[in-house]
């Protein structure tokens, strides 16, 4: 990058910090809840054929790649295949939030030490947006609050 780029970035750089910094906690929160059930839905979705019927190679990844102490693999692809279909709907409702994501941090968990230990970095990056959302909840644009009032 040549002088003059970097005192254009310089000069750019404190307004766009100023401006996000007068962002809304409850739009932050929304962002969070959107982009982590996006991530887990998407991969529910790879798992099934139809609305929630589950493909035999899913069975087979949970039997081979994704095998998981303490649970079949008929089991661990059913609890994971329905996990990441209704905990991302409720993050996108805003309802029952801290219970949801505190259910996907828990998946994350487990897929951290049980399946990819490799992947830490992607795996952090999941509980950055799930730990305020436990922490601080749905915030304003939820049903939590509306249900909480």
């Amino acid at each position: 990058m040549n002088v003059g780029a970097t005192s254009r970035v310089r000069r750019t750089l404190p307004p766009i910090a100023a401006w996000c910094s007068r962002l809304p906690d409850d739009l932050l929160l929304l962002v969070a809840r959107l982009g982590i059930a996006a991530v887990f839905f998407l991969s529910g979705r790879t798992k099934v054929e139809g609305f929630l019927s589950i493909k035999p190679s899913t069975y087979d990844l949970f039997a081979s790649e994704y095998a998981l102490p303490l649970l079949s693999p008929h089991v661990a692809a059913h609890l994971a295949t329905y996990a990441e279909h209704l905990f991302p709907v409720l993050l996108v409702l805003g309802l029952f939030t801290r219970s949801a994501a505190f259910a996907l941090l828990a998946m994350t968990t487990v897929i951290e030490v049980f399946v990819y230990p490799d992947a830490w970095p992607t795996h952090l990056t999941w509980a950055g947006l799930l730990l305020p959302l436990i922490a601080r909840g749905a915030g304003k644009w939820s049903i939590d609050r509306l249900v909480h009032r």
